[in-house]
């Protein structure tokens, strides 16, 4: 088996995935979801990548052409990637600031005590 983009991509959504399923920090779960965004992405963009290909500049044979509607799909996906953990780390911080806990099962059982006064 060789190690490429794919098989990278690969080991990094399982080290996210950990990371989500393994810890009650609330910013290590934003670091995972991160890293489960960018294994995603590098798995689309290596399984489209082909030797020897160009970039669709100025002419050249369409033949020798790179597709570049994956990579334009995977810019937008960096562009939603960073809105959603900019939005997490805010609701984050909210979160901090209400509760004082960076941990999930504490800031939950602070939440249910609270409605339930």
């Amino acid at each position: 088996m060789s190690f490429n983009g794919e098989t990278a991509s690969i080991i990094l959504f399982f080290i996210g995935l950990f990371g989500l399923i393994g810890r009650r920090n609330i910013v290590k779960t934003v670091i995972s979801l991160g890293i489960m965004e960018t294994a995603v992405i590098l798995f689309f963009i290596s399984t489209n990548f082909t030797e020897g290909r160009l970039p669709p500049i100025g002419d050249i044979n369409p033949d020798k052409m790179a597709d570049p509607l994956p990579q334009a799909l995977m810019i937008t996906a960096i562009v939603i990637g960073v809105s959603l953990t900019a939005v997490s780390l805010t609701m984050f911080i909210t979160l901090y600031h209400k509760y004082g806990s960076t941990n999930w099962a504490k800031v939950n059982r602070k939440r249910i005590d609270e409605t339930d006064d």
